[in-house]
């Protein structure tokens, strides 16, 4: 129905803000005369006063934000799409009070009735047996999950969250393009979206009426808490996610995070006895909830897709023995074909006794005779697409296709006709974008969320806006380089002032647990502190050789360079480097070779790709540290992005650099080594920071836990080999050596205060070995890992626990027993080889101290199997799965 008259004012648009809608089509800002629409009037009045310098200013800040934030969105077979920043339009898309009740009246309708078709296909199937809906369109879909047909859900309710993609015909109507039944996404961008822009346009916001979002997601917290089987005052919710490498991840965690629920994969969940569980470090924990982000036939692989490694075996079973409740219901992807669209009226006459409020985009299924006729004869005008959808399937526009190629198409319409089914091609309307110091008209999609309510839904008053990457697109699609808009529904009532606090004071039970943290989230958090460790130990280390690259003259050179360079190369791994073949040519002009290891993310073990697996680690716990934790992560790969040209340093060269040519570049490699080491200054604050608000910000739970662990083991092994590689064979002048190692090592300040003569290596070796009290020993770290491994939980059931303290303790005492006179002296071979059988000995323990606490505890696919004497215990598998990139290298 075309939307109803918003009171068009003479009121234009100035010239400082230039906009031309696209004629013969439907502009949500501006009538066909140039006037601006009355709900639009209030904000583009603020536009006025803002004016653009200051929008400009703003805008900037918010890019900034969400760059910040995090936010981001996967586009799939793009290399670049991994992480990619989120898109969005600095101007919002307004909807009137009149349009917003249009919408919320059809959707909630929609959603009623879709819920209603789920209720009957999975039961007493009357609208097959009717012959109202194609036998074909059920049980020839794939999204039609035989296992699940008959269970009865406890609430009767199977369509929970429900989204639908609504556009704008040419003359102002709406009509619904697509329905999300499965796991629909969009709410927690939506919300982003909103949280950018009121910080961005708080006047605009309070004077356009801008009803909030909040009740919303207060209304979606009761939902769950209602379908709960049990323990409705506090259940136990999780959000099931793919895992990072999904295209929405991002608003997974951020729902997880905001919302209050768990944040879990499969491997995280377990059935035993017909119910599903949380694998804690602590123990099992019942589930009542899980709101899925994994499409239908991935959740079960014992029951539903036999090569799924996303779900959770026997889930469907869980369900059906009303142990848990899943939202949505499995099998609700059924509804997702676009063939459904051609048989609504007559369904919603069937099963509601209705008529559609808002019509579908009209639709024919090929596998009537009637409509294929149809089709046939008109295909030039029409949008061919598969009538079930997967992910190899695209939209065929008719329009675009020579005549050749449309004769084939026909033919295969003709063949297969049940395959396809055929789509009017819907002029979407627009709205104003901004495109650099000007307005642009782009098609747009509106995203409605609704969540069911009593007997009954209620649709977020607001949303996202999607819309074409380009003004001659007229597919709108994320996935193909579009972006978004926050959608304001204006109101002309004054907006209550909602949050999701609590109103009311009510008993909660005080917990202080902290080992509620699941084993996989656990050993996340153990490599996110292996990899902040790893990072911050090279950046220390190469600074080092960079200020000394940097402060070298003809004339002056330092005697301890080549044995850091020798120690950068053990330490990352970037072998033949600075030891082997052809060493001496890049020890006498290492810049191409350094540089290469600070900015070639492809090197593996190199700073960059070091900094890389960190950024990743971390996001696979975003929803488990803070947003400024989070923040200062982002911070260090935005840094990077902001460096000055890496021209020297983009990959290490295939070509030995000679004195000649290095004499020739020398301007050019200084200032390449220079705007290096400010890069690395910024990064040794950024990672200082990150550890400060793991030291002051993080609860003392299990989580903080393992990460202290994987920090002090990742210490311990940076300093053993980086004495290792420096001290065990001395060079003839070795107090420049063990005043970088004392810099490196963060000690120079202590040993200076501590001995005032010159630098000696026992001295040397008692500090960053011996002294318990300086944070950077060996002994200091060695200390912090008992403590942790101390408290951790223990069972009976888990007699190898023992096995971290006992090598702890070991190491203990080895450091204990230490002689600092035996580890100096030098044997006859030149080196310190007592020296050297100590270091060896602890670089061996602690990678088996790690492997011991990953058998343990981080071994998430056994399923805690040692964590309840009432579960018969299971075989371990032979390893324990772990981030991309964070293969093990040195335990």
């Amino acid at each position: 129905m075309p939307i109803s008259p918003s009171g068009p004012t003479p009121r234009r648009l100035g010239p400082e803000f230039e906009y031309e809608p696209v004629e013969g089509l439907f502009d949500e800002a501006l009538t066909s005369a140039g006037e601006i629409r009355g709900h639009w009037e209030p904000f583009f009045e603020q536009l006025d006063r803002v004016g653009v310098s200051e929008i400009r200013r703003r805008w900037d800040e918010s890019r900034q934000l969400i760059r910040e934030n995090g936010v981001t969105y996967n586009v799939y077979g793009d290399p670049n799409g991994m992480d990619r920043p989120w898109e969005l339009d600095p101007l919002p898309m307004l909807v009137s009070p009149e349009d917003a009740r249009t919408l919320e009246r059809g959707l909630i309708q929609r959603a009623r009735l879709l819920d209603a078709i789920l209720g009957d296909l999975y039961g007493p199937q009357r609208l097959l047996r009717e012959g109202v809906l194609p036998v074909e369109l059920v049980h020839g879909n794939p999204g039609f999950l035989r296992p699940c047909h008959g269970i009865e859900l406890p609430t009767g309710r199977r369509l929970h969250l429900y989204a639908a993609d609504v556009g704008r015909t040419r003359d102002g109507a709406f009509r619904v393009l697509r329905d999300r039944t499965q796991a629909p996404s969009g709410a927690g961008y939506a919300l982003e979206n909103r949280i950018v822009q009121s910080r961005m346009w708080p006047e605009a916001f309070r004077d356009c009426g801008v009803r909030r979002l909040a009740p919303f997601f207060q209304a979606v917290r009761e939902l769950l808490r209602s379908i709960a089987p049990r323990n409705r005052d506090n259940p136990r919710v999780v959000l099931l996610t793919p895992g990072p490498f999904n295209e929405t991840y991002f608003e997974h965690a951020f729902l997880a995070r905001y919302l209050g629920y768990t944040l879990v994969e499969g491997a995280d969940l377990t059935v035993r006895g017909d119910q599903l569980y949380l694998k804690l470090l602590g123990g099992l924990q019942a589930v009542d909830v899980v709101v899925r982000r994994l499409d239908d036939d991935y959740c079960d692989p014992l029951e539903l897709r036999g090569d799924s490694f996303l779900g959770v075996p026997g889930l469907v079973q869980a369900v059906r023995s009303g142990n848990v409740a899943v939202a949505n219901a499995l099998g609700s992807g059924l509804l997702e074909t676009p063939a459904l669209a051609a048989f609504l009226p007559s369904i919603a006459q069937f099963l509601l006794g209705e008529d559609l409020e808002i019509a579908s985009v009209a639709t024919w299924w090929c596998g009537d005779p009637t409509s294929l006729a149809h089709v046939l004869e008109n295909l030039e005008s029409l949008v061919i697409k598969p009538t079930f959808p997967s992910g190899r399937s695209a939209s065929v526009f008719c329009e675009r296709l020579p005549t050749r190629d449309r004769e084939l198409l026909a033919a295969k319409l003709r063949n297969r006709p049940r395959d396809f089914i055929a789509q009017e091609t819907l002029c979407l309307g627009t709205s104003p974008i901004s495109s650099g110091d000007r307005f642009e008209a782009r098609r747009s999609l509106f995203r409605a969320n609704l969540a069911a309510r009593g007997d009954t839904y209620i649709m977020m008053p607001g949303g996202m806006t999607r819309i074409a990457p380009d003004p001659n697109s007229i597919d709108v699609s994320m996935q193909k380089g579009g972006g978004s808009k926050d959608t304001w529904f204006v109101s002309s009532e004054p907006v209550a002032q909602f949050s999701l606090l609590p109103t009311t004071v009510e008993p909660v039970e005080v917990r202080r647990d902290g080992g509620d943290v699941p084993s996989r989230a656990a050993d996340d958090l153990y490599w996110l502190g292996r990899y902040t460790e790893r990072s911050e130990g090279l950046v220390r280390l190469i600074r080092a050789v960079l200020v000394r690259l940097t402060e070298r003259s003809a004339d002056a050179e330092s005697p301890e360079l080549p044995g850091l360079l020798r120690a950068v190369t053990l330490q990352t791994g970037g072998f033949p480097g600075f030891v082997g073949e052809g060493a001496e040519q890049r020890l006498a002009a290492p810049a191409e070779e350094i540089l290469s290891l600070i900015h070639d993310r492809s090197r593996t073990g190199g700073l960059a790709c070091t900094l890389d697996t960190l950024h990743r680690v971390a996001s696979r716990v975003r929803d488990r540290i803070s947003i400024d934790m989070w923040r200062t992560i982002v911070g260090l790969d935005l840094q990077r992005r902001r460096a000055p040209s890496r021209r020297s340093g983009t990959a290490a060269t295939s070509t030995v650099p000679t004195p000649d040519t290095v004499s020739l570049a020398r301007p050019r490699t200084r200032r390449a080594l220079a705007e290096a080491l400010d890069l690395l200054d910024q990064e040794v604050l950024g990672i200082a920071a990150f550890s400060g608000m793991v030291a002051e910000s993080m609860t003392r739970g299990q989580g903080r836990r393992f990460l202290e662990m994987g920090r002090r083991i990742e210490r311990s092994l940076h300093t053993l080999g980086l004495i290792r590689a420096t001290l065990v064979s001395p060079a003839a002048s070795e107090a420049p050596m063990l005043e970088a190692l004392l810099e490196i090592a963060d000690s120079l300040m202590t040993y200076r205060r501590r001995y005032l003569s010159r630098l000696q290596t026992i001295p040397v070796l008692d500090l960053i070995l011996i002294d318990p009290d300086n944070p950077r020993s060996l002994a200091f770290q060695i200390r912090e890992l008992s403590m942790n491994i101390g408290s951790l939980p223990r069972t009976e059931d888990a007699p190898a626990s023992n096995l971290e303290q006992a090598i702890i303790s070991q190491v203990v005492d080895r450091i204990a027993s230490l002689d600092l006179a035996a580890l100096e002296s030098l044997g006859e071979d030149g080196t310190r080889g007592e020296l050297d059988r100590f270091l060896r000995s602890v670089e061996t323990e602690l990678p088996i101290l790690s492997d011991a606490l990953t058998r343990t505890y981080l071994t998430h696919l056994q399923a805690a199997r040692h964590f309840s004497r009432a579960i018969e215990p299971e075989p371990t598998p032979s390893g324990s799965p772990s981030p991309p990139g964070t293969r093990r290298e040195r335990s």
